[in-house]
This record gives structure tokens, C-alpha cells and sequence, in this order.
């Protein structure tokens, strides 16, 4: 199956669940994801971006993915969407930019609002879609336009809602669990939390 832009998307997908292994990137165990769902799988990412060939080959075709929305910066939550994030405006040759977390709320702190252009936002990987809507809210507020919106993994459950279409490299599905039905949990599994947003208090 080819996507619009003309590349063998099951191909790009087997080729990043190579790096994925490669790197040692997908982790197995009890994890406690950004979204606050438990899971027996955690994409770390990070792991396989630590290569840069690895990180290029994703980003050019995350680029050709949101290229047609003809975007005039890529915007990215830190910390996961950083490299991913750099790759896919190097490779488009337009800006980054980055929101972070303060004070348990993403801001936009380094740079300034880019009022009405247009921007393409990126993840690593998207579990929910919180965080990515929680950092486009933030430009949009501001004027500018959300057109695309681009993932190495898309691990959301089928049927998810979105008000703007998630391009990934690859689409998976693992179990995830509501923390008071984990079975996980029942069995006593220590419960490891890679991701970055902290817990609400």
C-alpha cells in the first residue's frame, strides 16, 4: 500500500520496526504511559533516535507525509518530540520550535508566537493525543494554524476522534489498561513510568 506520497508505507513500517528493535526501543513489562494507562509495552523512542541514521530516515518520511500541507514551521512537545521534531523541519528546511513543561503546564517559553502561519505538529509517539492537542492549543490561541499533524508510532485505539488526521510511520495496537482493571497490577508487576508528563496531584 502506497500513501499520498508515493512511498510504500508497509515498508517504511517494517523498516522502523527494525530500528525499533535494533536499538532496543521497544521495552516490555508494566508501564505506566503519558496518557495514565497502564501497558505490558513501552516505545522508548528516544533509543532508537539516539542514531542519527536512524532519526533522518524517520524524519525525511514524516517529511514527505506532511509535506503537502505545505507547513511553515514543525512545533513539537519536549522532551519526546524534539529529535523527531528537528528531523522533520531539516528535512523540509523550515523551522522548529518546541513547547515545554513548567510548573506541571506546557508552555511556549524559548520562542515567539508565530501569530497566523501555519505549523505541523510532532510527536514520537501518540497514545491519546493529550499532549499533542494540549501544545497545538497553545499557537492556535495564538492565531496560528494547526494543518498537519505527524507521528514515528500511532498507538491510539481504533475509532479515536481527532479534529485534524495523525500521519505515522507506523500503526500498532497494544493492550493498554485503565489502572483499576490492570492486570498487570493484579499480578504485582512493579510499574515503571518512562514518560514525561508528571503525575497530577
Amino acid at each position: 500500500m502506497n500513501c499520498s506520497c508515493g512511498c510504500n508505507s508497509e515498508d517504511v513500517a517494517a523498516r522502523i520496526q527494525e530500528m525499533m528493535k535494533e536499538s532496543g526501543a521497544h521495552l516490555e513489562g508494566h508501564f505506566k504511559l503519558t496518557s495514565g494507562l497502564h501497558s505490558g509495552h513501552y516505545l522508548q523512542c528516544a533509543l532508537m533516535l539516539r542514531f542519527p541514521k536512524f532519526a533522518a530516515y524517520a524524519g525525511e518520511k514524516l517529511a514527505e507525509k506532511l509535506a503537502p500541507s505545505k507547513p511553515e514551521f514543525i512545533l513539537s512537545p519536549a522532551l519526546g518530540g524534539l529529535i523527531i521534531g528537528h528531523e522533520v523541519a531539516r528535512a523540509l528546511d523550515i523551522p522548529f520550535i518546541f513547547c515545554e513543561r513548567q510548573d506541571g503546564e506546557m508552555r511556549l517559553r524559548r520562542f515567539p508566537q508565530p501569530r497566523k502561519r501555519r505549523f505541523a505538529l510532532v510527536e514520537d509517539v501518540v497514545t491519546t493525543g493529550k499532549s499533542s492537542h494540549e501544545t497545538a492549543q497553545i499557537l492556535i490561541d495564538g492565531g496560528a494554524e494547526w494543518v498537519s499533524w505527524g507521528s514515528i508510532v500511532d498507538r491510539r485505539p481504533e475509532g479515536t476522534p481527532q479534529d485534524v488526521e495523525l500521519s505515522s510511520l507506523w500503526k500498532l495496537s497494544f493492550p493498554v489498561y485503565e489502572p483499576d482493571k490492570c492486570p498487570l497490577c493484579l499480578e504485582g508487576l512493579p510499574l515503571v513510568k518512562p514518560g514525561s508528563r508528571p503525575d497530577k496531584k
